[in-house]
C-alpha cells in the first residue's frame, strides 16, 4: 500500500494509505477508536475488490502514524470534520463511499453536520456510534472505560480485554498480538479525551441523501445491535445487514461475506 500524508486544517498530519484499482470507484475506511487502519487488512488485500475499487484507509488522528497533538482541543467535533475533508481534498477522491467502523461513526457524523453529504456516494455504518446513548452499549464497553488508568498494568490488562471483546470468532494469536500493539500506540490522555467529547444527538442520520448501509455484528458486545437499527430508522435510503456468529468486527470475522456486501453496495450507490 501506498502511504501518504495529508495535513489537516490544524496542521496535523493524517496517514493515509491506498490500495486496489485507481480507476475504480473509490471507498474511504475510517475505523474506531484505538485501531489503525491494519484493522481493514481483509478488504485491502482482497483480490476481487482491489481489483474493483480504489480503497483508501487512514490512520484517525492520535493513532497508528498520524499526529498525536496534546490536549483535550486537537480531539473535539470540529478537528474530525476537517480531517476528512482535508483527505478527501488531498487525495481527489471523487464521491467516495464511507465505511465508518465504531468510533468512526461519530467522526464521519461529525463531518457531515460540518459539510453534509454532497461530496460522498453512500455511508457503510459497520457498528457505528451514531449517537450517544447508553442503550446502544454493551456489557463489555467496560474494558474501554478502563483503558484509560493512569496505572499501566491495569492499562494493558483493560486493552487486552478490549481486544478480545470486540471479536466473538477470536483472532489468531499473531493478528491479536498486532491488534493489542496498534491499541497500545495511543496514548492514554488521548484516550480520555475521546471519550470526554460533548454528546452527540444522532440527529445528523436523518437528513442523509445518501444510501446507507447499515452492518452489525449480531453477537456484538461493545455496540449494541439496535444501534444500527436505529440509523436504519432514522435513514431515508438504508438497509441493515446483520452478521449472526460475529462480534465487533464483522468485517473481519466475516470477511468473504462483508466484501461482498462492500462491493455490491458500492456498485449501487455509483448506479
Amino acid at each position: 500500500m501506498e502511504k501518504v500524508s495529508v495535513t489537516s486544517s490544524d496542521g496535523v498530519e493524517i496517514a493515509t494509505y491506498e490500495a486496489g484499482n485507481p480507476d475504480g470507484p473509490e471507498v474511504l475506511f475510517l475505523h474506531g477508536i484505538c485501531q489503525s487502519h491494519l484493522a481493514w487488512r481483509a478488504q485491502l488485500t482482497d483480490k476481487a475488490l482491489t481489483s474493483q475499487l480504489r480503497m483508501v484507509a487512514i490512520d484517525l488522528r492520535g493513532h497508528g502514524l498520524s499526529g498525536k497533538p496534546a490536549g483535550k482541543a486537537s480531539y473535539e467535533d470540529p478537528r474530525w470534520a476537517g480531517d476528512i475533508a482535508a483527505v478527501i481534498a488531498a487525495k481527489g477522491l471523487r464521491r467516495p463511499v464511507v465505511v465508518a467502523w465504531s468510533y468512526a461513526g461519530r467522526v464521519i457524523t461529525d463531518y457531515l453536520r460540518a459539510h453534509g453529504d454532497s461530496a460522498l456516494a453512500g455511508i457503510n455504518f459497520v457498528a457505528a456510534m451514531a449517537k450517544t446513548d447508553p442503550a446502544t452499549l454493551g456489557p463489555k464497553r467496560v474494558h474501554l472505560l478502563n483503558m484509560v488508568a493512569e496505572d499501566l498494568d491495569e492499562n494493558i490488562a483493560a486493552t487486552r480485554g478490549f481486544v478480545r471483546a470486540c471479536f466473538e470468532a477470536q483472532p489468531s494469536q499473531q493478528d491479536y498480538e498486532t491488534i493489542l500493539a496498534y491499541n497500545m500506540m495511543v496514548p492514554r490522555d488521548i484516550r480520555a479525551h475521546l471519550l470526554a467529547r460533548t454528546a452527540n444527538p444522532g440527529d445528523i442520520i436523518a437528513t442523509l441523501t445518501v444510501p446507507v448501509l447499515a452492518s452489525h455484528g449480531a453477537q456484538d458486545a461493545i455496540i449494541l445491535p439496535n444501534m444500527s437499527e436505529f440509523i436504519v430508522a432514522q435513514a431515508k435510503h438504508a438497509t441493515l445487514s446483520l452478521y449472526p456468529g460475529a462480534g465487533h468486527t464483522p468485517f473481519a470475522e466475516a470477511a468473504p461475506r462483508f466484501n461482498r456486501e462492500l462491493a455490491e453496495f458500492v456498485k449501487a450507490c455509483a448506479a
